[in-house]
């Protein structure tokens, strides 16, 4: 997949730029230093049409088999990569027996440069070349002094709003009087190397040598064009950084190259005039016509975009690289980052309506939505659950029962049944298409209120334990007695039992807070470890993948066995009956009435949120390709909230962060530098059906064994709450933009809207999101009951100010910087 992604298929563009230079010794200074002039000159060319160029896919058959390869390079100096690639050169201009090229200067592993021996030795002139290799070194940079690559080919990335570079590889060309013929040699090097200010992360570097003259279709920019358009996919640059050996790297490139033609090809012919052009185009446009008219046609169309691709959700994943490995870090990390927080969601419900609904009902919910929404879901990398908006409606609902003397589990059955009604008909009405006015910044202040909601429930958790264990009366009294017997010791000796009647359990609290944030630091620190250089890349992104089960485990067990003499609070797992289905037996028409208001309202708030996270997991940052199923997965949570509702379990819906964090787990990531801030762009994403399915199934026999959930620590919970909210902060521009309120200027990143907003409006955007954020805020934590009612329509209402509002405040080309889908 290509970076260019917003450009047109046939006519992708990237930049390639090339230094021309002028040198004019004008004067000296008093130090002795020449001042020179540098002309820099950037050209802007298309990438190569293999389908209609036949010199590019004939350049690449040749060349391939007889470049010269470089693998794990460890010496990054442009100069001595060109002085073995030019002496590997002249060697194949002479009879040899063959062997490898070792230089102190050039470390490369395994013996990785031998060269496939397919280059013809004689020459078009029939003269032996003889290159003179300082003369090449002289033309490959501007001037002995000025150290500035004369001609380079480099990929940008180019969105309507901006464009940066790529700059994990980079083709150096280069043309000389002793080159007669072109050649091509490849270097993978074995950590990046900073090669300017525009390419500070190489990984690989690709020199071009051709004579000063040559044909047009056969010049070095034509030639560096063709492998430019080959290392500007950069899916074929992750495959090439895993091949093990010569041959490998060579197959990749020549199959890639293979099947880019292919796809152009195919892309050609497709765009070529029809005969029948009138009567197709009557055609297409009755099928629009017939596509739109029946009501369930959204629903039509996701499912023909997702049913071909869903047996390929079960096994594809396994013909990736390291496939196997990424099913089972992330299933372990599925396990635990919805075990836990439907634990604590259940403790939080089952303290909420009286023990209606326990925690074992909650990770049975878990179980089966998990699984239900695995198998049957268009966008299975949405991950349902529970949420914290969702226990906030819960005890709603409970203390609306208690007033008015209602029985609960037939009230929460109705509300969830009429939230069914409504969500089937938001699917089959094809109402998410009005999705499109929610923009990032809408989407990402409902994410950063998610996880200021895991603070708050974190939050409130420790202060309600210290408040019970260290601020209270056994523990002023110790203190009392304490001071009393520094004073006199004989007298209070004799006071003890006065004093000291109840245990003072401040160490309980301490603990507490231990366990809790040292679960998020341990997680943090694993989840970062991926950017450190220490050990190996691949038990780095092993680290990485197992961050959450690990800092987890330990902790419960730091909690559970080194700390067993101190009492922690703990939650209950009864052993009650599950599946007891709802009997309807004393209902009225008011109660049918005013549970359909209820159930309108929580439709709403479900719509939304379902519908954010798809949005979110479907960005097109993430590359995914088999497409998206909005309806389709609307009309699944419909029919497993319905379920879920006619046994009192709990409902769920697509939960952030849990969704984006599934995304980044299965990805591949490529990091990338400008001006000192190192960015992660996703290469690709693993799109299966089996890490949530596997997960949900291994959560279902949990509750086989929960003597051992019950040995994890509650703080153990809240530190994975506390977790989950300062991971999902990663990739926020809501939140990067509020901490530029603390930044020195200097120190801004290079991000696109600071070059194209002036910093005005950018805080001017971000206080107005501020506001938006502040109003959910109170809405979502007040205590007033009925403000959690209109947490929906306030949603609602924040898509409507956004188009109709922020753009009388802020100018439009503005806030399509700020606000723009990358």
């Amino acid at each position: 997949m290509y970076d260019c992604q917003s450009l047109p298929v046939v006519e992708v563009v990237n930049t390639g730029t090339t230094f021309l230079e002028t040198t004019t010794t004008s004067s000296s200074r008093e130090d002795g230093a020449q001042i020179q002039l540098v002309y820099n000159k950037s050209e802007h060319i298309p990438l190569k049409d293999f389908a209609a160029e036949i010199r590019g896919g004939k350049d690449i058959k040749e060349f391939i088999l007889s470049a010269l390869v470089l693998l794990d390079v460890q010496d990054t100096s442009i100069g001595d990569l060109l002085e073995i690639i030019l002496r590997r050169i002249k060697q194949t201009n002479q009879p040899h027996n063959g062997g490898t090229i070792t230089s102190p200067s050039l470390s490369v592993s395994n013996a990785t440069t031998t060269m496939i021996s397919n280059t013809v030795s004689s020459i078009a002139s029939g003269h032996r070349e003889n290159l003179n290799i300082e003369e090449i070194k002289q033309a490959l940079f501007v001037n002995d002094r000025v150290r500035i690559l004369a001609k380079t080919l480099q990929a940008t990335t180019a969105t309507e709003t901006n464009w940066t570079y790529d700059q994990s590889w980079l083709a150096i060309m280069c043309t000389s009087p002793s080159i007669l013929k072109r050649h091509v040699a490849i270097a993978r090097l074995k950590n990046p190397c900073n090669l300017g200010r525009n390419c500070q992360e190489a990984r690989f570097i690709v020199f071009i040598l051709s004579p000063m003259k040559e044909k047009g279709t056969k010049n070095f920019l034509e030639t560096g064009r063709t492998f430019a358009t080959i290392f500007a996919d950069i899916e074929l640059r992750a495959k090439l950084l895993k091949a093990a050996t010569q041959q490998e790297f060579i197959s990749i490139i020549d199959k890639h190259t293979d099947n880019l033609m292919e796809q152009q090809t195919a892309l050609t012919r497709s765009s070529l005039p029809d005969p029948f052009d009138d009567i197709n185009t009557n055609a297409e446009a009755s099928k629009d016509k017939i596509y739109y008219f029946p009501i369930p046609s959204d629903i039509c169309m996701d499912l023909s975009r997702r049913l071909p691709h869903y047996l390929s959700d079960y096994y594809d994943i396994f013909q990736t690289h390291r496939g196997p490995q990424k099913v089972l870090s992330t299933a372990v990390f599925l396990y635990f980052a919805c075990l836990l927080p439907s634990i604590a969601f259940g403790v939080l419900n089952s303290q909420a309506t009286n023990n209606q609904i326990s925690v074992p009902k909650a990770v049975a919910s878990q179980c089966l939505g998990g699984i239900f929404f695995s198998i049957f879901a268009g966008q299975p990398l949405i991950v349902v659950m529970t949420t914290a908006p969702l226990t906030l409606y819960v005890k709603v609902i409970y203390t609306l029962c208690y007033w008015y003397e209602l029985d609960f589990r037939q009230t929460y059955a109705l509300v969830g049944l009429w939230n069914s009604f409504f969500l089937i008909l938001y699917s089959i009405f094809g109402v998410s298409k009005i999705m499109k006015w929610s923009t990032r910044s809408t989407e990402e202040i409902f994410a950063l209120f998610v996880s200021i909601a895991f603070l708050v429930d974190a939050s409130r958790h420790i202060y309600k334990n210290f408040s019970l264990t260290y601020s209270t009366v056994a523990c002023e009294q110790h203190d009392e007695y304490w001071e009393k017997y520094e004073i006199n010791k004989s007298a209070m000796m004799n006071l003890t039992g006065e004093f000291l009647q109840k245990p003072c359990l401040r160490d309980s609290s301490l603990l507490y807070l231990l366990l809790a944030l040292g679960t998020v630091w341990l997680g943090t620190f694993l989840y970062k470890f991926k950017q450190t250089p220490y050990l190996t890349s691949a038990k780095r992104e092993l680290l990485t993948d197992y961050a959450l089960p690990v800092s987890v485990i330990i902790m419960s067990l730091i909690g559970s066995i080194l700390f067993n003499q101190i009492n922690l609070p703990s939650f209950t797992m009864d052993s009650g009956h599950i599946f007891v289905m709802v009997k309807f037996k004393s209902i009225n028409i008011k109660q049918i009435i005013g549970t359909g208001v209820l159930g309108f309202s929580l439709s709403l708030l479900m719509f939304l949120d379902q519908n954010i996270a798809g949005a979110i997991v479907n960005s097109p940052a993430n590359k995914l390709k088999k497409g998206k199923a909005f309806h389709v997965d609307l009309f699944v949570i419909a029919i497993l909230n319905g379920l879920l509702s006619l046994f009192g379990l709990t409902w769920m819906h697509g939960a952030l962060p849990l969704s984006p964090l599934h995304v980044k787990v299965l990805a591949d990531t490529e990091e990338r530098v400008e001006q000192g801030h190192i960015q992660s762009v996703i290469v690709k994403v693993r799109e299966t059906r089996l890490t949530a399915l596997i997960s949900h199934i291994f959560i279902g026999m949990s509750l086989l064994m929960r003597h051992v959930l019950k040995g994890i620590p509650m703080p153990v919970l809240d530190g994975l709450f506390l977790y989950l909210a300062l991971t999902s902060l990663d990739g926020n521009q809501f939140f990067e933009r509020v901490t530029l309120f603390f930044t020195e200027q200097a120190a801004y990143p290079p991000n696109h809207y600071i070059r194209q907003v002036p910093q005005r409006k950018i805080h001017l955007f971000t206080f107005l999101q501020l506001i938006q954020l502040s109003i959910l805020c109170i809405l979502g934590f007040s205590p007033i009951l009925y403000t959690k009612l209109i947490l929906p329509i306030w949603l609602v209402a924040m898509v409507a100010f956004r188009y109709r509002i922020l753009p009388k405040i802020i100018a439009t080309k503005y806030l399509r910087a700020l606000d723009q889908r990358l």
